[in-house]
């Protein structure tokens, strides 16, 4: 049911935890200072349970490419997944990751001053101290070559990838990578998919870029398509 997700294996934090929690199709790396599975299992699945619901009263939310106005009651997270919609001109879903990794980064925050959500290559940071994240970019040969070097966010970072070549999520481009920085993790994670569409050659790079630093409150992007590259806005590159 689950994906290989071997990549994970490289991720090191010598100074937390490492650990995982599934739930259907939820399947999360969790950094943290201490074992917090419990914790992580409970704000999953309430998470998806309040999604879950809304998603049978909502049949559209879940099933369009374009943006999508919630109904009055919708909870939280499905709030944040339409915002997100809106802003990169995508439907919800595209935000789903994003969004229930910064939930649940934001619930362990109460009991771990250090966290790292990982959602199937969406992450969501909470970090009093500069990390590291690389850029997977598939068979692309600048793939795990290529690292982000975030300073300190304790109000929290999302650093999000789209792929056209990696993943079973949908994307209408052919892009290796797509990276959106953004402190929304919905917000982050609808642009990356956005911006990954528009990336059919390596032509392409420079205007998904504009494209991207011209959403709301994204802060940088990173594109990446076989051996060419391109970054934009508030990035800092560093080799692996």
């Amino acid at each position: 049911m689950y994906q290989k997700r071997t990549y994970r294996k490289s991720v090191t934090a010598t100074d937390l935890v490492k650990f995982v929690v599934r739930e259907f199709e939820t399947d999360l790396l969790v950094l943290a200072d201490r074992n917090l599975e419990t914790e992580t299992i409970a704000s999953v699945h309430n998470v998806r349970q309040a999604l879950t619901d809304y998603l049978t009263r909502h049949k559209a939310f879940a099933e369009s490419f374009e943006p999508v106005m919630v109904l009055s009651d919708a909870p939280p997270v499905a709030a944040a997944m339409a915002r997100a919609g809106y802003a990169a001109g995508v439907g919800p879903m595209a935000a789903v990751a994003g969004a229930i990794a910064e939930t649940v980064a934001r619930d362990l925050a109460d009991y771990s001053t250090e966290i790292v959500v990982e959602n199937g290559g969406d992450i969501f940071i909470i970090s009093h101290k500069p990390r590291t994240v690389a850029v997977q970019a598939g068979k692309s040969p600048l793939s795990d070559k290529i690292g982000l070097r975030l300073p300190a966010v304790p109000n929290g970072l999302a650093v999000c990838t789209s792929s056209g070549t990696v993943g079973h999520s949908t994307s209408f481009g052919r892009a290796d990578a797509a990276v959106v920085l953004a402190h929304d993790g919905a917000l982050a994670d609808a642009a990356a998919t956005a911006t990954g569409n528009r990336v059919k050659n390596a032509a392409d790079i420079e205007s998904a870029m504009q494209f991207a630093m011209s959403v709301p409150r994204v802060s940088g992007v990173v594109v990446v398509i076989g051996d060419k590259m391109g970054a934009l806005g508030d990035i800092e590159l560093t080799g692996l």
